[in-house]
């Protein structure tokens, strides 16, 4: 896994012991592994990771991770979203990556209610091609853009995220709902395409995270989540929160 993340996504190896490894770009971590000898594989019926989605900051950096991927692993797919262009993977361990980089906010297309309007079509890896500088590592910028869950249930997944996080819906679809904040085209998706029936568990997502700018905002989602059905566990750097199929979303403050 740790070969995978490094040589494939370009992350660097920032911390590594005997049961965990932290991975992340230029010194800000962006990735941990766990290791668990005793967990077992995620089975067909249960919820959690569709994939974790790295955003680089523009079209070369995007080309050298199609390299990459060509010289150590396999494309699964690539999608031009109308607001991003994707290439698509999978790690050692079955948990999907997406590897992305966004198209100017301006351009992004949007319906007449002003809500962003993403699709999927066909994306032309010559230019992505064209566009690579040969590095091997990840560049400064590089992040986590959003994670895309496998849910048993979009009416829990939007009471939690929308109604008890703040989280604002910009794309909702029969299967699939994807929010965000500050306008984004989604920080978190949601789907049932693959119609699980079970919680979150053994191998896969852990944990994500999510940094809001101040403690205003930290204080906000404490109150509303404690005035809620779930419970909040206070952190050293922020909380926790187990929401909706058994999966853990914690905050911290920026800075």
């Amino acid at each position: 896994m740790v070969d995978f993340y490094r040589d494939v996504v370009g992350l660097e190896v920032l911390d590594r012991t005997d049961a965990t490894a932290v991975l992340g770009v230029d010194g800000t971590p962006l990735l941990v592994l766990e290791h668990d000898p005793d967990a077992g594989t995620r089975n067909s019926s249960r919820a959690g990771l569709f994939h974790i989605a790295f955003r680089v900051p523009s079209r070369g950096p995007l080309g050298d991770a199609l390299a990459r991927i060509r010289d150590h692993s396999q494309l699964d797919g690539a999608s031009d979203h109308g607001v991003s262009e994707a290439l698509y993977l999978t790690d050692p361990e079955d948990n999907g990556v997406e590897i992305y980089r966004d198209f100017p906010r301006a351009e992004w297309p949007r319906s007449a209610d002003g809500s962003v309007r993403m699709g999927t079509y066909r994306l032309d890896l010559d230019p992505l091609d064209a566009a690579a500088t040969g590095e091997s590592a990840a560049p400064p910028g590089t992040d986590v853009g959003h994670v895309h869950l496998e849910v048993t249930s979009l009416d829990a997944f939007e009471d939690f995220y929308v109604d008890r996080l703040g989280f604002e819906v910009q794309v909702a679809m029969p299967d699939a709902l994807f929010v965000s904040a500050g306008g984004y085209h989604h920080h978190v998706g949601s789907n049932t395409w693959n119609c699980r029936s079970e919680p979150a568990g053994e191998s896969g997502l852990s944990w994500f995270e999510v940094v809001v700018p101040d403690a205003g905002t930290l204080d906000a989602i404490r109150d509303r989540v404690s005035a809620s059905r779930y419970a909040v566990t206070e952190r050293a750097d922020g909380i926790a929160v187990t929401g909706p199929d058994d999966i853990e979303v914690r905050f911290r403050a920026e800075g």
